[in-house]
Formats: structure tokens, C-alpha cells, sequence
């Protein structure tokens, strides 16, 4: 169907097509000098370091957890509450997903007393992911991590611009990874990027995204080199030029973007203060947020699929995150995890519904989404 005030929405104008009509007209589509400005102006943009541009967040995060040479037995602690991608990522190493919980109704993130209490002789690393662009606490996590001599990988897929006590979230940690997926606040389609500002581990990036060769078909194609070497098993997880133009464009437009989220979450914060059946999370942030979800946390006695069914004929799109990754059939199976093992995480789980959040929503549209729901929820506790 089509949503009159879908969950997200795509701030493209005329300067992604020059920059995409660019990239056409070269008639080199595939990894190249654009993709070389972009890894740059992003590296730059989180305070200078090494940004490797990949085919998706996915792929970025599979590249960071190969960095930490994990192996079978080893433990990567995280949270339950994020997309797949964040756990399979450690699984594909052949390591095991720990999961923590969050800090509670008031921080989804991953709690660093959690995290602490998780920590064995097999822990190797901790994969934090900044929910809904919120920043964890990385300064309570970082002396975790020194204190064990444990690496920190930042799951920034949704906080690309927030910052957390003057570093960019994704930048903090030994790497940063980052998603350009449709729904994001940088979007190219598909997409992502590894930042470190560990030379070795950019290097090791570089030739896992591309079959673990150190040259990319652009050297050939200039004449730079007439063979090359394969140093290591790699996986093709190249971009391409036109990703790289759009996230280009899309990286000048961030900082104004997410301005723009913010002065909207504002309004549904005052609109929902108070609210019968209503909790807010969030409303003391740790660092500046980059305002990438809206989520509410409805009370325990109000249906949630009722509510979102209801909103659905306002034309108004709603979504859950996230559905616990511990209780998904497959880490059940694979690593004996039930429910009841994270209370706090699986009653965000069953309380959260996420509303609509994007650059193209003016304060009008957020009022109106405000009172549906407002309006929604009352009929539910009356019913």
C-alpha cells in the first residue's frame, strides 16, 4: 500500500543526479576515484582516519569482526535489541554472540554493567550498536574494554553525525561501521562503510573488500599494474561510483538533516508529555543524537497490534525495534538462548513501536501523526 506518512522517506534532489549522471557519463561504474573522495570526506568528516566504502552495512560489519581474527570458542559480547546483521556478523567468524542487556525504559542501548558481567577468559571484543542514532556510553564501555584489553566495534548504522562527548559515534571504538540502506540518515541504496584509524586493520579492509587482492580493477584500467595477487581469502564486498556520488551528496546534507529529525522529535516529545498508556525513552541522551528512529514504548495493558493496525488506516506506517535477536529460531537452536534470559530487552521488545521520522516531514505532519496516535491509544485502553 501507499503510506501517507511512511517510517522513512529519501531527501534526493538534483544534485544526487549531476553527481549519478556524472558517474554515467564516466562509464566507470565500479569502485573507483569517486569512491576514493567519498571514503575520504567521510574519514575526514569523523575526525580523520581510514573509511573503507563496502556493498552494505552487512558487509562492513562481517570486515571489522574478521579484523579481530576471532576463531571458534571466542565470545563477542552485544545486544539482543538491534537488526540480525549485528549478531551474524560475529557468527560468520566461526565466534559466539553474547548477549547483554540494555540499561532499561530509559536507554535501549546495551548496559555497561550488562556488558561487564558477561565478560569471560573467551571474550575477545564488544559490538555496541547506538540504537536509533542514541550513542551508548563509550566512555563507561572503553575503560571496560581497556580494563579487560578487549576491542570495541560500534554497530553506527543508525548514528552517522551524533556524537557522544565530542567524537563521532563510529569513530570512538578500535573500528566503526555504517549502513546507507534506504531507511538510513546517509542513504545510497544499499551500502556502507569500516572506519578505523588502525592502519593495519584499514589495510586488511581494503583486500577482504576485494577478494584480498591490495589493487582494484581502476589500477588495471589506468595502467597501473598488468597482474595482480591474491594475499588472502577475501569476499566481494566492492561499492560502486554511483553509491559513492550519492553518498557524497547525502554526506553535505547530514549535519542539516539530522537537525532537521531533531527539531521533529522535539514536537513529538511535547506532544507526547504526560500521555495516558505513553513512556518516552530517551529524553536524556548521552551525547548528541543523530535522531534516527522515533520510538515509543507503549504501556504493558494497551494491544500493539491493534494500535498499529489502527494507524494503518490513517495511512500512517509503524514498525517494531526490535524483535529480540537471542529468541529468532535460529540462536535458539545454534546457542541454546530462551526466553527469560533478557528480561529488560524483551519487554522493550513487546512494549516498542517505532513512528515515522525523516528530513521531508514538516512540525504539521508530526502534529497530525501525534494526535492519530494519541487518539489510537485512547480507544485502546477504552476498549
Amino acid at each position: 500500500m501507499g503510506w501517507r506518512y511512511p517510517l522513512s522517506d529519501i531527501d534526493f534532489g538534483k544534485d544526487e543526479e549531476r553527481e549519478v549522471l556524472k558517474v554515467i557519463r564516466s562509464k566507470w561504474l565500479s569502485t573507483g576515484p569517486v569512491t576514493e573522495k567519498f571514503e575520504n570526506d567521510f574519514a575526514e568528516y569523523l575526525g580523520g582516519g581510514y573509511a573503507t566504502a563496502v556493498s552494505s552495512g552487512t558487509a562492513a560489519l562481517h570486515l571489522a569482526t574478521i579484523c579481530l581474527d576471532l576463531k571458534e570458542g571466542d565470545e563477542v559480547i552485544l545486544p539482543s535489541l538491534t537488526f540480525v546483521a549485528t549478531a551474524n556478523s560475529i557468527v560468520y567468524t566461526g565466534a559466539k554472540p553474547v548477549f547483554a542487556d540494555i540499561v532499561g525504559l530509559d536507554d535501549l542501548n546495551i548496559s555497561p554493567q550488562e556488558i561487564e558481567k558477561k565478560i569471560t577468559k573467551r571474550t575477545k571484543a564488544i559490538l555496541v550498536m547506538h540504537f536509533g542514532g542514541y550513542p551508548c556510553d563509550m566512555e563507561a564501555i572503553m575503560s571496560i574494554a581497556r580494563k579487560h584489553r578487549l576491542y570495541v566495534v560500534e554497530d553506527a548504522a543508525h548514528a552517522p553525525g551524533a556524537e557522544y562527548k565530542g567524537k563521532k559515534c563510529g569513530a570512538i571504538g578500535d573500528l566503526g561501521c555504517f549502513s546507507f540502506f534506504s531507511n538510513k540518515n546517509l542513504v545510497t541504496g544499499e551500502g556502507g562503510l569500516v572506519f578505523t584509524r588502525n592502519k593495519n586493520f584499514a589495510e586488511k579492509v581494503r583486500m577482504m573488500r576485494s577478494h584480498g587482492m591490495k589493487s582494484l580493477s581502476w589500477d588495471k584500467y589506468r595502467g597501473r599494474l598488468s597482474s595482480y595477487d591474491i594475499e588472502q581469502l577475501g569476499y566481494n564486498y566492492r561499492t560502486t561510483e554511483i553509491q559513492s556520488a550519492l553518498g557524497s551528496v547525502q554526506l553535505k546534507k547530514l549535519g542539516r538533516n539530522n537537525m532537521k529529525r531533531e527539531r521533529l522529535v522535539r514536537v513529538y516529545l511535547k506532544e507526547f508529555q504526560r500521555v495516558e498508556g505513553i513512556f518516552l525513552p530517551f529524553l536524556k541522551p548521552k551525547g548528541s543524537p543523530s535522531y534516527h528512529l522515533f520510538p515509543l514504548l507503549l504501556a504493558d495493558h494497551i494491544d500493539r497490534e491493534k494500535v498499529m493496525e489502527n494507524l494503518k488506516m490513517f495511512g500512517i506506517q509503524t514498525s517494531v525495534h526490535y524483535p529480540p535477536v537471542h529468541l529468532f529460531s535460529f540462536y535458539q537452536k545454534r546457542f541454546g538462548y530462551r526466553v527469560g534470559m533478557l528480561p529488560k530487552t524483551e519487554e522493550i521488545s513487546r512494549r516498542e513501536i517505532t513512528l515515522p521520522l525523516h528530513p521531508l516531514m514538516s512540525v504539521k505532519d508530526v502534529k497530525w501523526i501525534a494526535e492519530k496516535v494519541k487518539g489510537v491509544i485512547y480507544a485502546c485502553m477504552q476498549a
